[in-house]
């Protein structure tokens, strides 16, 4: 499960920590977000220090699909339906900053872009009326979209029943970009400490991060984590966390370089990758094809899903050999536009952001503008129009039904698992390799898995709020349902709002 870009790649070592340092700024989290955060701050003449668990790129930001488009999907009319014309706009400006930072450092840092045509399509008949949405939200928002003539639309690499496209957008490898932001940080005097878990962010008396190598003090804190990593402001409950996975295959034929994602069911995302963009040593072009998303824990099958994602790229495109399959785990928020800003409760101190819904590669180059500008101690008169807009709008009642429609989903999911755990009892027959099952030993659920030959024991319940966690037997993790919190098989956190791991049993 390595992601195309991550197969060759050098990544930088990183600097040591040093406990106990004051640093003006410490960010946690050194993907997209947090490491365009670091370098404006940085080049600001300020103090800054980079904290991330494993090494750059090591979640969404380095295992998506490499598309920098402000054309994202049904994203625009899914906003529109139940907000103001004033905040879609908010939000396509935001993401057009973010376009503008990402490609503007991409070039000047020298990793290359391709210019691609986005387009959103409706694979049959439902879907058109979602692509004519689409296109009314976009050009109300000032985007200059376009309906695909009778031409393009039979020329696509799928049936396209309609489409709605956006010329000038740029494909790129995300690594590349990552790679390049990590070593322009460090070399402006940045210290970037990878491989050092952050397990506590504390306010009082004095702001600081608890990792396992020592604490660090800051005068703000910056959470560049996805899901953050601290409860205050139930954001967990306002967010969800979606899986989706993508597939390389070595191309045997031409398919159109457009960057390609439907509007109906199921998602389908396709683009080509040249070596203009994130192709191999040797050059030759590849296809990428994601989709098969579902709610994290929630489906019968992780592999499953995939299978049949391969299924449906061979029987599409002239493709050979898989090259790479991979996952990402995004969050969205429940009214669809992320948040960005100061976390509740924390004095002003820590800030964070979350719920880029899938479009990180702009919506947290932006993030990552509004948040600089506020800790360069930016006036609110002096910030750009979306930044006040996104962090002044008002929770509608549309909002409120999807989040109240999550958390009953999560009350029911809870319920249900804990009732499907103690109904079977330990011990229960070693699960096959790349297995796992759920049982119930004096009452609590225990995870039992085997994986690369040997069988481990964790506690089957999520530390954040007590999910029964389900196994994911695409990536031999086990997933909690409830608020998307991951961990490995011997019970390491991976991801989510959870702050530690799982307890070992054997």
């Amino acid at each position: 499960m390595t992601p195309l870009w991550k197969s060759d790649v050098s990544l930088p070592a990183g600097t040591p920590v040093e406990p106990g340092r004051r640093h003006d700024v410490v960010i946690v989290g050194a993907g997209l977000t947090g490491l365009a955060t670091a370098l404006e701050l940085v080049r600001a003449g300020m103090d800054v220090a980079v904290v991330e668990r494993g090494s750059i790129g090591e979640l969404a930001s380095g295992s998506n699909t490499g598309k920098i488009s402000l054309l994202q999907g049904t994203t625009l009319s899914s906003l529109r339906r139940h907000h103001p014309a004033s905040l879609v706009r908010a939000y396509a400006d935001a993401n057009r900053d973010g376009f503008e930072w990402v490609t503007h450092a991409a070039d000047e840092l020298g990793v290359p872009t391709t210019v691609r045509t986005a387009i959103t399509h409706a694979q049959g008949a439902d879907g058109v009326a979602a692509v004519t949405e689409e296109y009314r939200a976009a050009r109300e928002a000032g985007l200059g979209v376009r309906l695909a003539t009778a031409d393009e639309l039979a020329a696509g690499p799928v049936h396209m029943a309609a489409a709605v496209a956006l010329d000038g957008q740029r494909a790129i490898d995300p690594m590349s970009l990552l790679t390049a932001l990590a070593s322009a940080f460090v070399a402006a005097g940045g210290r970037l400490h990878l491989h050092t878990a952050v397990r506590r962010v504390r306010v009082v008396p004095r702001p600081r991060v608890e990792t396992d190598a020592g604490p660090l003090f800051a005068a703000n804190i910056v959470l560049a984590t996805g899901a953050p990593i601290t409860d205050r402001g139930l954001y967990f409950a306002k967010i969800s966390g979606m899986r989706s996975a993508c597939v390389s295959f070595d191309l045997e034929g031409d398919v159109p370089d457009g960057m390609y994602l439907s509007a109906d069911s199921p998602t389908r995302s396709v683009r080509t990758v040249t070596a203009g963009d994130g192709a191999g040593a040797d050059g030759a072009p590849q296809l990428i094809v994601g989709g098969a998303g579902h709610p994290v824990g929630r489906t019968e099958s992780e592999l499953g899903m995939l299978e049949e994602l391969i299924a449906w790229a061979r029987e599409t495109f002239p493709v050979g050999a898989e090259t790479h399959r991979w996952s990402a785990q995004d969050y969205t928020s429940h009214n669809r536009v992320p948040f960005i800003g100061v976390m509740p409760r924390t004095l002003g101190r820590v800030r964070f952001a979350t719920g880029y819904a899938k479009w990180g590669l702009t919506n947290a180059p932006a993030a990552a503008l509004r948040i600089a500008s506020e800790l360069r101690g930016e006036k609110l008169r002096e910030r750009t129009a979306w930044m006040k807009v996104i962090g002044t709008r008002l929770t509608v009642p549309a909002d409120l039904a999807r989040g109240a429609k999550e958390n009953a989903k999560v009350g029911a999911v809870a319920t249900r698992g804990w009732a499907e755990a103690v109904s079977r009892s330990t011990p229960v027959a070693r699960p096959a390799e790349g297995a796992g099952t759920v049982a119930q030993h004096h009452g609590r659920p225990v995870g039992v898995s085997t994986v690369a030959g040997e069988t481990r024991a964790v506690s089957a319940v999520c530390p954040h709020l007590g999910g029964v966690l389900e196994w994911n037997d695409l990536e031999c993790t086990w997933d909690c349902p409830l608020h998307a919190s991951r961990f490995t098989a011997e019970g390491a956190r991976i991801e989510g709002p959870a702050s530690t791991g799982l307890r070992r049993l054997r």
